[in-house]
């Protein structure tokens, strides 16, 4: 059910091949960007619902640990890429205080809708912007942010590598990613009941809730398709990130992933 290292190397990054996939299934980069955007569109206004029910509440202090981990501070910009309904981009509101701002970017409008009425509940909608974009081609210049965060969305763009990437450009030297993503249980006994939970409950409980198996289905299978947690380590080290580590989750369900920008070398060479 896993993916070979080197299917999962080209599922991150198919840019010297027309062909990628869309969980198990080989289609074209442009048929995996529209299957893609049809999947989100269709479970937007149940994800939230259906996040919370299928990981029995756990995404949560994930997400809390990944914000943590950014280490922000009062006044620091920030970009929540593949933003979604804006979890993550609440939990750092608090952080980075009044004078602080955070910029949610997705490519789905309708799942940046589904979570708007967060930013006003919580009192932060001054603070916070939404724009609709791709991310792997961001709209903003070089160094714009202080810091930057995706959670559980990245796997999905047709080129995750080029998404890294334009993470890397947009932050400022020394600003900080974290991402956080699903992976491979280490245990393999916790592996199969994973496995059974994903393939047989999962698409079960789609259907029901959310009217959608087929989309209940797609996740367990890109999951399947994202490199581990050294694999994915190596791609940032090679994009430029510094200071790469990661951190596994609930017998490694779930890892954060923390790099740093590297520092600018002024004239001369010296730091």
């Amino acid at each position: 059910m896993w993916f070979d290292p080197k299917k999962r190397r080209q599922a991150a990054d198919p840019s010297d091949s027309p062909v990628t996939c869309f969980g198990y299934q080989p289609v074209s980069l442009d048929e995996k960007a529209r299957h893609v955007y049809r999947h989100f569109e269709s479970i937007a206004q149940k994800y939230d619902f259906m996040n919370t029910l299928l990981s029995f509440g756990i995404h949560y202090p994930w997400k809390r640990l990944a914000v943590r981990m950014l280490g922000l501070k009062k006044g620091d910009r920030i970009v929540d890429v593949c933003a979604g309904t804006g979890d993550l981009a609440l939990m750092a509101a608090g952080r980075v205080g009044g004078s602080g701002f955070i910029v949610l970017y997705d490519i789905n409008r309708a799942m940046m809708e589904a979570g708007r009425h967060k930013t006003a509940r919580c009192g932060t909608a001054a603070q916070t912007a939404f724009v609709q974009g791709n991310a792997e081609r961001m709209a903003f210049p070089d160094a714009a942010f202080d810091a930057a965060m995706v959670g559980f969305g990245i796997r999905n763009l047709t080129r995750p590598r080029v998404g890294f990437s334009e993470i890397h450009r947009v932050l400022k030297p020394g600003g900080a990613m974290v991402c956080l993503e699903f992976s491979k249980p280490t245990s393999p006994v916790f592996r199969g009941l994973y496995d059974f939970y994903s393939f047989r409950i999962m698409p079960l409980l789609g259907q029901l809730l959310a009217g959608s198996r087929k989309a209940y289905t797609h996740l367990p299978e890109s999951i399947r398709t994202w490199p581990l947690p050294d694999e994915l380590s190596e791609m940032l080290s090679a994009i430029g990130f510094k200071d790469v580590s990661y951190r596994r989750l609930t017998n490694g369900i779930a890892v954060i992933h923390r790099a740093v920008k590297g520092a600018c070398r002024p004239p001369g060479g010296a730091l």
